[in-house]
């Protein structure tokens, strides 16, 4: 099934909610009107468990990078604390990375492309599942970890959003979030220029595939509902990545800012990506068929196909 939802909502049809939401995001109409015409399903899912669960729901949404989780991410946890008046907190794997210097330590003592962030083992997960643990916590206040990407290092302390607790869903998203690891046969042969030029004999993508065999393991058993954003191909990958990266710089021009180190440009994005190929590209052969909602991307991010996948027991 192929949709393509020209926008006839207008500034009057929508909520409060939804129009802020679009001024945060600075995206435009057309994205509330695909996401009711999509997203409802997910919506009612996320509203049975609560008809049924005293709990707190935690819904995890995985695609490649430039996919719009982090935009679906947070239109979820609007509508849920709009609709269903509850605390809603959306987290992203990204704000989970090891610190700057903690990333140096591994490249100088394991494998120097560990200094790049973005892939297992490169991700402080006792710090996300200790923050999950609070943020369903009874009576507190959690400090939510968040990553800046210009600077390529955690947000400080004084910097972070103090949330009150318990909420009732957390929404986490990521790249990697769901991936299985490989097997030794599989890591074998190189993928791509930078593992053949830079991994030759395996090691940097052993050390991946291990970590996230384990520990990554135990945070993706916390999760109760599956998304899955799915892209066309890696392929795709640069040129989403590009415009991410294009839209950062916009807003350091507009805020009349030097550009900082972290601002990657076309030539360094090309290889940046290639330490996700591995992963992304397991992830896009099998992880549709392990998730309860699935929506299939075209090259304009559009979503073209939904299929729901059987939920597990609550």
């Amino acid at each position: 099934m192929s949709i393509n939802l020209a926008s006839g909502l207008r500034d009057d049809d929508l909520t409060p909610w939804e129009r802020h939401f679009l001024v945060r995001n600075k995206i435009g109409i057309h994205y509330i009107e695909q996401a009711r015409y999509w997203f409802d399903t997910l919506l009612a899912d996320i509203e049975q468990w609560f008809n049924r669960n005293n709990s707190t729901l935690i819904v995890g949404i995985n695609g490649s990078q430039g996919s719009g989780k982090s935009t679906l991410a947070d239109y979820l946890c609007c509508a849920a604390m709009a609709q269903q008046k509850i605390q809603a907190v959306a987290l992203s794997l990204d704000d989970f990375y090891l610190t700057k210097s903690q990333r140096n330590v591994l490249s100088n003592n394991v494998h120097p492309l560990l200094g790049t962030r973005g892939v297992p083992g490169t991700h402080d997960i006792n710090l996300a599942l200790d923050t999950i643990d609070n943020l369903s916590a009874q009576s507190t206040s959690v400090k939510v970890p968040r990553f800046n990407k210009a600077t390529d290092d955690r947000h400080i302390d004084s910097e972070l959003e103090t949330v009150s607790a318990p909420a009732k869903l957390l929404v986490l998203e990521g790249w990697c979030l769901g991936a299985q690891p490989q097997s030794d046969s599989a890591l074998v042969a190189p993928l791509n220029a930078l593992e053949r030029d830079h991994d030759s004999d395996g090691a940097w993508r052993h050390y991946v595939n291990r970590t996230l065999a384990t520990d990554y393991q135990d945070l993706f058993s916390r999760v109760d509902r599956w998304v899955m954003l799915q892209a066309p191909s890696f392929h795709q990958v640069y040129t989403w990545r590009l415009e991410q990266e294009q839209k950062l710089i916009a807003r350091f021009k507009e805020n009349a800012q030097p550009l900082p180190d972290g601002i990657m440009r076309p030539t360094d994005l090309e290889r940046f990506i290639q330490h996700y190929q591995r992963i992304t590209e397991c992830l896009l052969e099998d992880m549709p068929a392990r998730v309860q909602h699935l929506f299939k991307l075209n090259k304009e991010r559009l979503i073209v196909d939904y299929i729901k996948g059987s939920p597990p027991l609550p």
